[in-house]
């Protein structure tokens, strides 16, 4: 076994969503960076978004960690694998600290990372003290103390310094003139946002970090586990054309790595752009994004469409999940209440809602294990088809997502996460219907 990988690690959680998690994760990423740290970001739960703004913040990909999802194991490998290569790691959490199960707290006890603990000032004083003290209190955790977000001024920032005692004031952000748009799946992705470095650098500046402080955490060492038994070549041979682009965009890395590592050869196109299914493609992947937001390109782009219907005529194995199962029905109703007209693949029309109609971790139970995942839409879909099984939600197992048959295409609105069964997932794109 690998010897013990040492770094600075944190994990920067909060009381709720919204208090400036991501903001100060990035925030604090970009300015180690501009200091010559070597900086490694992942991020707590199975999310898309978030991992995007911080591999722009910090210049290297970033991976989620999840317990459950992931598993504690890979969880470890992912982390002692960064501390080798870089000098701090910073884990944003997700929700609340304490939300969730597993929560941002299980992880941060897991692997013995210290927690800071960002706390929205701009309606608050003194009442930050017994909020920091709850926060490390309630698990316990680890807290090694408080960043303040929306600080009014010095004289505000020193309130919220004495209120914490014994807990330390990391270091203070202000209110920002700018903040990152949002949608309904949360923020915008920052390809689309103009200027994202020039407001990464901003946030970084602004960022008052206390030094010594922050030199005084000591590394956390990472054991590295047992090396796992590799992945049978199942896809050798095989080549795998992957849509990617602004409309589909929500792909784990790690489920491009475990296809990889099946020995598949990944070729990618853009369905927005009307590109084709790739001539000789073995079968098709369809990830998530935002197909909502660009249904005039994508009912326009009659190549495209002719394609992903002549490879599931041709019975090419087709995986499709959320915005990939979303453009294979008859229709798509946009948030405007606009209705374009998809790959009609799929029997049914996708309506887009302003409630929620789907969020959280499931898995797909397969004759090869169970294959661990989450669901986040705002979409419905109605169909008359007959699911050929369902997930089952984590941890109340109850009933969740449906999951279709239709010819060689298999689509859900539920997002697997590959490398938790490399085995059911090459039965996927084989077109193995056991």
């Amino acid at each position: 076994m690998a010897a013990p990988a040492t770094a600075r690690t944190v994990l920067v959680s909060a009381a709720a969503s919204g208090q400036g998690k991501t903001s100060v994760t990035a925030a604090l990423a970009r300015k180690l960076v501009k200091q010559g740290q070597r900086v490694r970001a992942f991020k707590c739960g199975p999310d898309f978004i978030d991992p995007m703004l911080l591999e722009r913040a910090s210049g290297a990909p970033v991976q989620s960690l999840d317990l459950w999802i992931v598993g504690r194991e890979a969880c470890l490998g992912l982390l002692a694998q960064a501390a080798l290569e870089a000098d701090v790691i910073l884990i944003e959490g997700v929700m609340g600290l304490y939300d969730g199960a597993p929560s941002s707290a299980d992880l941060a006890r897991a692997f013995g990372v210290p927690v800071l603990a960002v706390i929205d000032a701009s309606a608050m004083a003194q009442t930050a003290g017994a909020l920091a003290q709850g926060l490390r209190d309630y698990g316990p955790v680890n807290l090694a103390g408080v960043i303040a977000n929306r600080v009014a001024s010095s004289g505000h920032a020193a309130m919220v310094a004495a209120s914490l005692r014994d807990i330390p004031l990391f270091g203070t952000l202000p209110r920002q003139d700018a903040s990152l748009p949002e949608r309904h799946l949360g923020l915008v992705t920052p390809a689309e946002v103009d200027g994202i470095e020039t407001m990464l650098d901003a946030l970084a500046a602004q960022l008052q970090l206390d030094d010594a402080a922050w030199q005084a955490l000591a590394p956390v060492h990472f054991e590295p586990p047992a090396t796992p038994a590799p992945c049978a070549p199942q896809l050798a041979g095989r080549t795998i054309a992957v849509a990617r682009d602004a409309a589909f965009q929500f792909i784990h890395p790690a489920n491009l790595d475990t296809l990889r590592l099946l020995g598949a050869e990944l070729v990618f196109f853009s369905p927005l752009a009307n590109q084709g299914v790739p001539f000789g493609a073995s079968a098709v992947y369809l990830p998530g994004g935002y197909p909502e937001l660009h249904g005039a390109a994508l009912a326009g782009a009659a190549d495209w469409q002719a394609s992903i219907r002549a490879a599931h005529a041709a019975g090419t194995p087709i995986v499709a999940e959320c915005g990939g199962m979303m453009v294979l029905a008859e229709s798509l109703t946009d948030p405007e209440g606009r209705r374009w007209p998809m790959a009609a693949i799929l029997p049914g029309a996708i309506t887009m809602q302003k409630r929620l109609a789907g969020l959280g971790s499931q898995a797909l139970t397969t004759i090869h294990g169970e294959l661990r995942g989450h669901t986040f839409h705002y979409s419905t879909f109605d169909t008359p088809l007959t699911p050929a099984a369902h997930t089952r939600k984590h941890p109340a197992g109850a009933s969740g997502e449906a999951f279709y048959r239709h010819g060689s295409l298999s689509a859900s609105y539920f997002h697997a996460y590959f490398a938790s069964n490399p085995a059911a997932v090459a039965a996927l794109f084989l077109g193995d219907q056991s």
